[in-house]
């Protein structure tokens, strides 16, 4: 497809896991978005083995789209690298299923693309907001000891100066400017940069793949910048939510991979100890305050795994799925139906 001339180009992938409608309302706004400026070469849409139909007969008219179906969940950073082997533009954007571009982000977006300052920098974000156009979480920071202390013991919110969130409020971006790394919602690389870093980590299943790649990126002199005046709308966890508590085994197997793979192992080590002591009591007390009997079994559970995959794998690569965290995402999820359907049986007998 040809391209008129000065205009920069880039093709979209975005990896599909039970994202329902969303994923439909996410190409139909790429779509109706203005690519004067930057223009759209394709769009890879790589599903992982999705199981309610959002990947079905979905054809959206004028879309350059093409589909990578697999037979099973591969993790987000795997299915990442998989559409961006099919890609050629100069700039490749990795944007979630639960996004929606505002009709000016591609032409905003392309603009700051243009300007001298844009040529220093490798990785592009944008600014995240919700349905009613309110700021959400657009940008983070690397991750340290003191930030993982704080989120483990709840430091973060009483003493934030000195345990700061890995998350940047809205408020601690009021412009657009360099940040350690933009969310993976909208996460805009250049190609050359991609290749050199021989994309994402595929040890990474699911959360940090893309603060390994920025931090990669930051060390070859790639910083990452956010452009506040290019608006997405994110809904926001509409596929982890699915995972259930294996969301935060997840979430401490990537925690793991990338200590150990970007600090020193004092401070690796430390934090894992503190992951298998401090952080577990700190979440069953919580459940029992708010009598979770449930969320008290899913902590022991997805721990256990957590552990179990420390001791079997030592080269910390991307966890299967674990029995035991399934088995109890299942019964809170029949827990929470049962009334329901005692409901419709009452009704059936009436």
């Amino acid at each position: 497809m040809s391209t008129a001339p000065g205009r920069l180009t880039v093709d979209i992938v975005i990896v599909n896991w039970n994202a329902g409608h969303h994923l439909g309302n996410c190409l139909r706004s790429i779509a109706r978005a203005d690519q004067s400026v930057l223009h759209v070469g394709k769009v890879v849409v790589v599903d992982n083995a999705s199981s309610d139909g959002s990947d079905w007969n979905l054809h959206v008219t004028g879309l350059p789209l093409r589909w990578v179906r697999n037979t099973e969940n591969h993790g987000f950073a795997r299915a990442c690298n998989q559409g961006a082997a099919l890609c050629d533009s100069e700039f490749l954007l990795f944007l979630n299923p639960d996004t929606e571009l505002c009709p000016d982000t591609l032409r905003i977006t392309g603009e700051a693309l243009r300007t001298p300052g844009a040529a220093g920098f490798g990785i592009f974000g944008a600014h995240m907001v919700d349905e009613q156009g309110r700021p959400q979480v657009s940008c983070s920071r690397f991750p340290n000891p003191r930030i993982y202390v704080g989120r483990m013991t709840g430091l973060d919110r009483l003493a934030p100066a000195l345990f700061p969130t890995h998350h940047m409020r809205p408020e601690e971006v009021p412009r657009s400017g360099p940040v350690d790394q933009v969310i993976g919602a909208f996460f805009l690389v250049r190609r050359p940069l991609f290749t050199e870093l021989n994309g994402f980590d595929d040890g990474y299943f699911l959360y940090l793949e893309e603060v390994d790649f920025a931090l990669r990126a930051r060390r070859l002199s790639w910083p990452s910048y956010y452009i506040k005046e290019a608006r997405v709308h994110h809904v926001g966890q509409v596929s982890s939510v699915q995972l259930g508590p294996w969301r935060h085994y997840l979430l401490l197997c990537s925690r793991t991979r990338y200590m150990f793979r970007h600090w020193p192992k004092y401070q690796a080590w430390l934090i894992t100890a503190l992951s298998l002591s401090v952080e577990p009591v700190a979440r069953m007390v919580g459940a029992a305050l708010r009598g979770q009997r449930v969320e008290l079994r899913a902590t022991l559970a997805v721990h256990r795994e957590f552990l179990r995959w420390l001791r079997r794998d030592h080269e910390l690569g991307p966890p299967s799925a674990p029995p035991a965290a399934a088995r109890l995402r299942q019964t809170a999820t029949s827990q929470r139906a049962r009334p329901a359907h005692a409901r419709n049986a009452r009704k059936a007998r009436q």
